[in-house]
């Protein structure tokens, strides 16, 4: 009965640890490991085995930063089960690593948390951190921003926003092709199957007393969303550069 009582609070509880056949991944991705359970000082009930994508962002809350956990996905194995004191238990796993999960890139972090729900009792939990890669589709336009366009990247951040929840952020410095037009450049990915998504924030350089009124207006900034589908992508970095050129010269 007291052993009973200690497991109900957590005290002498079972312990996780999950192994990953690959910590670096791309979005869309299979992820493949097992997660290894010790049983601790009391047998216990376990209703089931929780996996959770995880990031973090950054959000502005009385004029300073807070870094806020965010889900990305959630994942179930098995059934419920029993763990006996000191047994281990072992549980493959495979799952789709979701399309929209944020590359590794700047401040922005990405783990695999796993969870076991064990009734009345403080869940044991185990995270290990992962390299995600840019989405194939994200890293052609990257690089028709980067190489083809010159454009130097300067900050990589996951934020809050009122409009998206949470988004990962791509600040650019202009390189010499724009650099007497724009200030700098953003851009914000919406990643789907057979396409994404861009949206652009152009921000131009003030020129003249009008550029200077727009300014302090907030008045030089234009967001332009654009689409690129699989067969946009597939021709290739030099047409998205050209497609990306064009929009910004009808703005700058």
């Amino acid at each position: 009965m007291f052993k009973k009582l200690l497991a109900s609070v957590g005290i002498g509880s079972a312990k996780v640890d999950t192994q990953l056949e690959n910590d670096y991944l791309v979005p869309g991705e299979e992820v493949r490991g097992k997660v290894i359970i010790q049983g601790g000082g009391t047998e216990q009930h376990i209703d089931r085995i929780n996996l959770f994508v995880m990031t973090e962002a950054v959000r502005e809350s009385n004029d300073r930063k807070v870094y806020e956990k965010v889900k990305l996905g959630s994942f179930s194995i098995g059934d419920s089960f029993t763990i006996r004191e000191g047994e281990v238990k072992e549980f493959d796993f495979q799952f789709v690593l979701p399309i929209h999960t944020p590359p590794s890139l700047g401040r922005t972090k990405v783990w695999v948390q796993t969870g076991l729900d064990v009734p009345s009792a403080i869940d044991p939990t185990d995270k290990d951190f992962i390299k995600v890669s840019p989405h194939p589709y994200m890293d052609t336009i990257l690089e028709a921003l980067t190489k083809g366009l010159g454009f130097q990247l300067r900050k990589v951040e996951m934020e809050y926003s009122r409009r998206y929840n949470y988004i990962q952020e791509f600040e650019f410095y202009p390189g010499n092709m724009f650099r007497r037009d724009l200030d700098e450049l953003e851009a914000m990915f919406f990643m789907y199957d057979d396409r994404v998504d861009v949206l652009l924030q152009i921000d131009r350089r003030a020129k003249g007393l009008g550029g200077l009124f727009a300014e302090a207006l907030d008045m030089d900034e234009n967001f332009v969303k654009v689409s690129f589908s699989r067969q946009d992508i597939d021709r290739g970095t030099q047409h998205i550069a050209e497609e990306i050129r064009n929009i910004i010269e009808s703005y700058s």
